[in-house]
C-alpha cells in the first residue's frame, strides 16, 4: 500500500514531512539536480565541512515555510482589521489552497541554481538572466505543468512563480498585498525562511556558532500585522509580516547572525578568491562563455561535471586552462595582498580600487584581481506589535538594529609568485596610492 507521507531525516530540523504531491516535485528532474548543487560553492575548501547542497536546504524551506503560513494565517492569530483587508485569510477553501501552494514555491525557489550556486552567476548568463528567472521558466515548464495539473485541487504555476522568487524579482507580474506577504515567508529580507535555514544549515556544517538563533520563538510569534505608522514605511499602510513584542529578540538574532555569518564567513577573503578563480575557468570552459538558458542544456550541468572539467584541464600541461585549474584542484589560490581599512576608506573610498589598479601596472593582469561588495543597506524594517497592542516601526525600538553596521569588503589578491616582491612594494607604495588617486580625480 502506497504511503500517503513521506518522512526526510535532517541534521538541523530532525524532519522534513511530504505528502505525495509534494513528493512528485521532489521526483523531478529538476529538483534532483539540486542534489548537485553546493550550497556554498567551493567553501568546502576552506571549511572542509561545507559540502551540503541545495536539495537539502530546498526541503527545510518548505517545511519552515508551511510552519510559518500555519501560524500566521491561523484565525487566532489575524486581528478583524486585517482580516478585512485580507479576504483570504477569512475564506477556508481560499486558506486551504494557499496551503498547497506555498510549500510547492518553497520547493523550487532555488531550482534554478547554477553550478556552484552564486560562485559566479553574474558574469555567466546572458544578459537579463539570473537563477530567479531560470527558476521561472522551470516552474512554468512543460514538465512541471504538468505535475501542478495533476494535483488536487490543480495548481496555478504563476502563483508559484510569485512565491517562490518574489516581487523584487518578478517585476514583470502583478501581486495583491497577500501574494507579497507570503512571498516574504520564503523569500523576506526580514523573515524569510530561505534565510532562515541558510544561516542554521550552513553554521551547522562549518562549525561555527555565528548563524544560530531561536528560530522556534521567532516563528511562533510572527504575525501578519499593520505596517508601522513611523519610520522608513510611513507612506506605506499596507499589511506585511512582522513580529510580535516577545519574539522581538529573536528577530534581532537573526539579523546578527547574518550579518556575522557575511563577516566571518560569506566574505571570508579565500572563499571569496575561489569564487573569481572559478569565475576565470568557467569562462574560458563553457561554450560560448556562458551557461545555457534552455532548460534541457540547464539540467545536463552541475557541479559534478565542472568538478570533472577542472581536474581534466589540471593534469594536462598542454590544456590552455591548466594554470587556471591549477589554482582549484590544488589550492593554489591567489593570496591576500591588501584589505581596505576604515583608516584608508577615509582617505579615498575606492582604496581597493586604487590599489589594483597600481598593482596591476606593476606585475601585469594576470597576476593580481580585485573583490568589492558592499551591503545595499544595514537591518531591515519590519512592523512590531507591542504589549499595549501597538504597531510600532523595528527601527524605532531603541536596539542594536538602528546601529547594525553594513559588511563591506575591498580586497586585492596577489599570485603567489609576486607576493613577496608585491608586498614589499605595497609597503613601501600604499599611502602615496591612494593619495595620488585622490589628486588625480580633484585634478581630473
Amino acid at each position: 500500500m502506497r504511503k500517503n507521507f513521506h518522512e526526510v531525516r535532517d541534521p538541523i530540523h530532525v524532519f522534513v514531512r511530504l505528502d505525495n504531491d509534494e513528493r512528485e516535485v521532489l521526483d523531478s528532474p529538476h529538483f534532483q539536480r539540486l542534489r548537485h548543487i553546493h550550497q556554498l560553492a567551493l567553501t568546502y575548501l576552506v571549511y572542509p565541512g561545507a559540502t551540503h547542497k541545495r536539495f537539502e536546504h530546498s526541503l527545510e524551506v518548505m517545511e519552515l515555510a508551511s510552519r510559518v503560513y500555519d501560524i500566521v494565517s491561523h484565525p487566532d492569530n489575524v486581528t478583524d482589521k486585517i482580516k478585512d483587508e485580507l479576504p483570504e485569510v477569512n475564506n477556508d477553501e481560499k486558506r486551504r489552497y494557499w496551503r498547497r501552494i506555498i510549500p510547492m514555491a518553497a520547493l523550487c525557489h532555488d531550482i534554478g541554481h547554477l553550478p556552484f550556486s552564486h560562485a559566479a552567476e553574474k558574469d555567466l548568463l546572458p544578459k537579463g538572466w539570473d537563477h530567479e528567472q531560470l527558476t521561472k521558466e522551470i516552474i512554468l515548464s512543460d514538465t512541471m505543468k504538468e505535475i501542478w495539473s495533476k494535483m488536487t485541487p490543480p495548481l496555478r504555476p504563476e502563483y508559484i512563480v510569485k512565491l517562490a522568487i518574489g516581487p523584487k524579482k518578478a517585476q514583470d507580474l502583478d501581486f495583491s498585498t497577500w501574494e507579497t506577504i507570503l512571498s516574504e515567508i520564503i523569500v523576506g529580507d526580514a523573515f524569510g525562511v530561505d534565510r532562515m535555514d541558510y544561516l542554521l544549515r550552513d553554521s551547522h556544517h562549518i562549525g561555527v556558532a555565528y548563524g544560530k538563533f531561536d528560530h522556534y520563538r521567532l516563528i511562533d510569534t510572527l504575525r501578519i500585522l499593520p505596517s508601522a505608522p513611523s519610520g522608513k514605511n510611513e507612506e506605506n499602510s499596507e499589511p506585511a509580516l512582522g513580529v510580535e513584542f516577545g519574539g522581538f529578540q529573536s528577530a534581532e538574532a537573526l539579523i546578527l547572525a547574518r550579518y556575522f555569518m557575511y563577516s566571518q564567513v560569506y566574505f571570508h577573503p579565500v572563499r571569496r578568491i575561489y569564487d573569481i578563480h572559478l569565475k576565470d575557468f568557467l569562462k574560458k570552459w563553457l561554450p560560448d562563455n556562458f551557461f545555457s538558458t534552455d532548460l534541457n542544456e540547464h539540467l545536463k550541468i552541475t557541479d559534478n561535471e565542472v568538478t570533472a572539467g577542472i581536474y581534466k584541464a589540471s593534469i594536462n600541461s598542454n590544456d590552455e586552462l591548466y594554470n587556471k585549474a591549477r589554482l582549484l584542484a590544488f589550492r593554489k589560490h591567489f593570496k591576500l595582498l591588501y584589505q581596505a581599512t576604515p583608516t584608508d576608506k577615509d582617505i579615498n573610498l575606492e582604496a581597493g580600487q586604487a590599489i589594483y589598479e597600481s598593482a596591476k601596472d606593476k606585475f601585469g593582469d594576470d597576476f593580481v584581481k580585485h573583490d568589492y561588495s558592499h551591503q545595499k543597506s544595514g537591518a531591515p524594517e519590519f512592523p512590531v506589535k507591542m504589549p499595549d497592542e501597538q504597531i510600532v516601526s523595528s527601527l524605532a525600538i531603541p536596539s542594536t538594529l538602528s546601529n547594525m553596521p553594513v559588511v563591506s569588503i575591498d580586497y586585492v589578491f596577489a599570485d603567489r609568485e609576486i607576493l613577496p616582491k608585491a608586498m614589499k612594494w605595497l609597503k613601501v607604495k600604499k599611502d602615496e596610492i591612494i593619495q595620488m588617486k585622490i589628486e588625480e580625480k580633484k585634478d581630473g
